[in-house]
């Protein structure tokens, strides 16, 4: 019973991190939706304030053992992927 406990606990803090980074890659989208300059430093504060707390949202899971080191980088690595397409974009346009 006790580790199904566990895996249940794994599960929901994994469906909420990902949760949160569907958040910011929304928040990603809007910016790309509307080619806003990715250079707007209102923009780039709640961007970097999301993905920060977000990264540190990982690592509390990751020290709880509630998800694997590899699983709270890959949603990170993601993010990142959007925001590099989101500059270049911006870029081509």
């Amino acid at each position: 019973m006790a580790s199904e406990i566990a895996i249940d606990h794994r599960e929901k803090a994994l469906a909420l991190l990902k949760a949160d980074a569907d958040k910011i890659t929304k928040l990603i989208q809007v910016q790309m939706d509307n080619l806003t300059m990715p250079q707007c430093p209102l923009y780039e504060e709640v961007l970097d304030t999301q993905m920060f707390g977000l990264s540190r949202e990982i690592d509390f899971a990751v020290r709880l053992d509630l998800i694997d080191e590899r699983e709270g980088k890959a949603i990170l690595d993601t993010l990142e992927r959007e925001m590099s397409a989101l500059h270049e974009a911006f870029t081509k346009k």
